[in-house]
């Protein structure tokens, strides 16, 4: 017989309290709890445990509490690690006990304690033994000490031990994936996830889990195809391994041979087979051999034949035909080569250029040739005429602007000279073509579409790459005069240039080259590209890396840490950079994590066919870095590809979290499409998005229509990062004439021609430019000055740097002209300047009568 529970008033019974038959230990002897009675004492009277302090576990910072209880009790005292715990640590409850079912009777004094233990307490200890408390009970007739109470820190470690891995098996063959979770107190338990469902052996007589946590799969079939995720937890956290996919293929067959067909009239009878039993499925091997037999048979139906007159005749005429095609072809090619022989010769070199510079004129100097300027110096007078679009343009002639000044342009000898503008398909391929021939130009792209170029001198000039928002700007002044440079700049595709990154770093710009290097150039030029990071000083470490001409790439600037007499500088700001050098090269903007807080945005675009003639329609979800020319990229891809944008573009801030990029679709009509994806979502490695130099990063959802005449689309689209952002498309739109989106990507892109030399290349007039400058650089007391304007254009924090170059003025005009062309504001910077409080800031006011 056990031990019996002692009655209480009215027949019930007291919780916890075993009363010992004679001859067995007693309860507190089971439970651990050491009596000293004192001698001579009733040994009823010893204190009795209700309540005693059991192990518990410290999750994060959190104190645990410990609870103990006995009666009688005249005290109760707490010792941990031998060491008594002080007595205004203890919250102390008493009661009397009022019962008369005890064999000592009732009115006996009844004492709870409880005390909270910290994490710090235990950590004082901690790897040196284990943290354990005991309750003390004392009563007149001795003492009483309880059982221990272990107090143990949780956690759980982030890495597992052993994460499964990809698996591709076949068809009925087993499947184990192991899974040793992260080292943790307690002991982590661990489930199994298919494609984000709980996996559970009881439902799924083919699965069951081991002791040691791997899931095996004793015979696999088709519908085990799908991304695996063992989790592990425990009171503190939940962790997730790498998934792991799981593809079960199926090897092809072949079905038996048909029946053999009846002798044909070129006395060949065949057979043929099907590679269906089974086919293959999910990457499975082709059946092996042929599909067709054929063999030589005869019967009465069976008529031999020869070649006859009509079989040499149709020989002889398609061999004319051939030789009539490659004679027009001839001919063709004779008369083009003549065609490109004339254009050239009315383009001049431009090494005839050998003093000075005149103000140019944009009007085409052939009707043929648009992308000629004309240089036409007017030595008759001292005044300098510029025509072009300096000011607004008006109906009727072009509006010309007087400049008075004439001994700020120095005039030019007598002559007629032209000077390239733009790139002409055939004048950027022999312009390639002519700096390819040095070593470190190998490397430009041979396509035009990327590259502009353009002759320039110390009237300055811009050159842009359209719809990518890079752009050069050379000031006034920045070549020094009598000096006419070639300039070009380049956009190269991450594949054709190899950058190393070390660590944990990414590319964040495109990769832009300007050159030649080793020009010689007097003030700093700014280049302008866009880039794709979240600036934030405390979550990323920029740098500006430049290639050297033997090929190696090296940091020229750490961003934040400039030095105001330094070669390069950078205006960073929130999707774009403006990177003052005064020396030519390739350029990069490389970043570095410094937390997990780091992201990157990555813009995600939602392309499909234009036209469907199949069953079969695949949507495209492309995840891009937030850049202009990443966009231009994917637009004349897909435009090759006959796609349409079929959604609004969005953007997603991708963190340096080491988790994947995941894609998924849901709420397909089943009664109209059908879903091909065999799994719940697909990934984009971590990896492949974060290294910054892989292109056309997408995935591919092919969905097959029920009927040909179903035409409209309606599911949701998710894309997001394990434990980070998301975005969510609703996808609702008639494949067939739904084209709504389309003219999205047409409004962003950019107008304007590639190269713009001299004053037209700028917003603000020459005349006015010089102006502002001669009027602001020097110091004024009251604060008049160049300062002011910067802290009125929001560039304060850039005062160093303005002030260690000859014109502080100059430098935030050019900085101006690189953020706002072509669509600044010139009223807001008239006001600004006029705002200043210079006596004769009228003068600066920009109007037409000004110019």
């Amino acid at each position: 017989m056990g031990p019996t529970r002692k009655q209480g008033p009215r027949g019930g019974h007291w919780p916890g309290l075993l009363l010992p038959h004679p001859g067995q230990p007693t309860c507190a002897q089971q439970s651990a709890t050491v009596a000293n009675p004192v001698p001579g004492a009733n040994p009823d009277l010893l204190p009795h445990f209700l309540v005693e302090p059991e192990d518990v576990y410290i999750v994060k910072n959190k104190p645990v509490l410990l609870v103990c209880k006995a009666v009688p009790a005249t005290q109760i005292f707490f010792k941990c690690n031998g060491e008594w715990v002080r007595q205004v640590d203890h919250v102390i409850e008493r009661s009397t006990d009022g019962s008369s079912g005890w064999p000592w009777g009732s009115g006996l004094p009844t004492m709870e304690v409880r005390i909270n233990v910290s994490r710090q307490q235990v950590e004082k200890v901690f790897g040196l033994e284990e943290y354990w408390c005991q309750c003390v009970a004392w009563s007149s007739s001795g003492t009483t000490k309880s059982q221990k109470a272990y107090i143990r820190i949780a956690y759980l470690r982030k890495n597992f031990e052993q994460e499964p891995l990809a698996k591709e098996v076949s068809l009925e063959q087993g499947i184990v994936l192991p899974c040793r979770p992260p080292e943790g107190i307690p002991p982590a338990e661990v489930e199994w996830l298919r494609n984000e469902d709980l996996v559970d052996p009881s439902l799924d007589p083919n699965v069951y889990i081991t002791r040691e946590h791997s899931l095996v799969v004793r015979q696999a079939r088709l519908a085990d195809t799908a991304n695996y995720t063992c989790v592990a937890k425990n009171i503190v956290a939940r962790r997730r391994s790498a998934s792991a996919a799981v593809i079960v293929y199926v090897d092809g067959s072949w079905s038996p041979w048909s029946k053999w067909s009846a002798c044909g009239l070129d006395c060949t009878h065949w057979r043929s087979r099907e590679c269906s039993d089974p086919a293959p499925h999910n990457g499975g091997e082709e059946c092996q051999g042929a599909d067709l037999d054929t063999r030589n048979c005869t019967t009465d139906l069976c008529v031999h034949t020869a070649s006859g007159p009509e079989d040499v005749a149709l020989y002889v005429g398609l061999i004319a035909v051939a030789v009539c095609l490659v004679l027009l072809l001839l001919v063709l090619i004779l008369v083009y080569c003549r065609k490109k022989e004339g254009l050239d010769s009315d383009v001049a070199d431009s090494s005839i250029l050998t003093s000075g510079f005149q103000p140019v004129s944009i009007k085409p100097s052939k009707a043929d040739n648009p992308h000629l300027l004309t240089i036409q110096p007017d030595l008759s007078t001292t005044t300098t005429t510029y025509q072009g679009s300096l000011c607004p343009r008006q109906d009727g002639p072009s509006p010309k602007f007087q400049l008075t000044n004439g001994h700020l342009l120095s005039p030019l000898g007598g002559g007629r000279h032209t000077l390239h503008h733009s790139s002409p398909t055939s004048e950027a391929e022999e312009f390639v073509s002519r700096l390819s021939t040095q070593n470190y130009f190998r490397s430009l792209p041979r396509g035009t579409s990327n590259m502009t170029y353009g002759t320039f001198n110390f009237l300055g000039g811009r050159l842009m790459i359209p719809n990518t928002g890079i752009s050069l700007l050379i000031p006034p002044d920045a070549i020094p005069r009598g000096k006419i440079y070639e300039i070009y700049l380049t956009l190269h595709k991450p594949e054709d240039v190899r950058l190393p990154l070390a660590g944990c770093q990414t590319l964040l710009s495109p990769i832009v080259s300007c050159g030649p290097p080793g020009v010689l150039l007097t003030r700093p030029v700014i280049l302008a590209m866009d880039h794709c990071g979240e600036p934030s000083p405390d979550s990323w470490s920029l740098r500006l890396k430049k290639q050297s001409c033997e090929g190696s790439w090296e940091d020229v600037l750490h961003l934040g840490e400039e030095a105001p007499s330094h070669l390069y500088y950078c205006q960073l700001e929130a999707s774009a950079c403006y990177v003052f050098t005064e020396q030519l090269g390739r350029f990069a903007l490389v970043g570095e994590a410094l937390s997990v807080a780091a992201a990157k945005r990555l813009k995600l675009l939602l392309f499909a066919p234009v036209a469907c003639t199949s069953l079969e329609y695949n949507i495209r979800v492309y995840c891009l870095h937030d850049t202009h020319d990443a966009l231009k990229e994917v637009v004349q891809l897909e435009k090759q590809l006959g796609g349409q944008l079929i959604q609004e573009p969005r953007v997603l801030h991708f963190k340096d979290s080491y988790h994947n990029l995941r894609l998924s679709i849901h709420d397909v009509p089943s009664s109209l499409w059908q879903s091909k994806l065999l799994v719940s979502y697909q990934e984009i490695p971590f990896y492949h998005i974060w290294n910054g130099t892989q292109q056309y990063l997408h995935c591919t959802f092919t969905l097959e229509r029920v009927s040909p005449s179903t035409s409209d689309l309606a599911c949701k689209l998710w894309v997001w990062q394990v434990e980070g952002d998301g975005q969510s498309f609703n996808i609702n739109f008639n494949i067939t004439k739904d084209t709504r989106f389309a003219e999205l990507l047409a409004l962003e892109s950019e107008g304007g021609v590639p190269a713009l030399v001299g004053p037209s290349a700028f917003k603000i007039p020459f005349l006015i430019r010089q102006k502002i400058i001669s009027s602001l650089d020097p110091p004024c007391n009251r604060g008049a000055d160049w300062r002011t304007l910067a802290q009125k254009l929001h560039l304060d924090s850039h005062l160093s740097f303005f002030a260690s170059k000859p014109s502080p003025t100059a430098m935030i005009l050019n900085l101006w002209e690189a953020r706002h062309f072509p669509n600044g504001n010139l009223s807001q910077l008239a006001a600004a300047v006029a705002g200043l409080g210079q006596p004769d800031a009228g003068l600066f006011t920009v109007s037409e009568a000004e110019c």
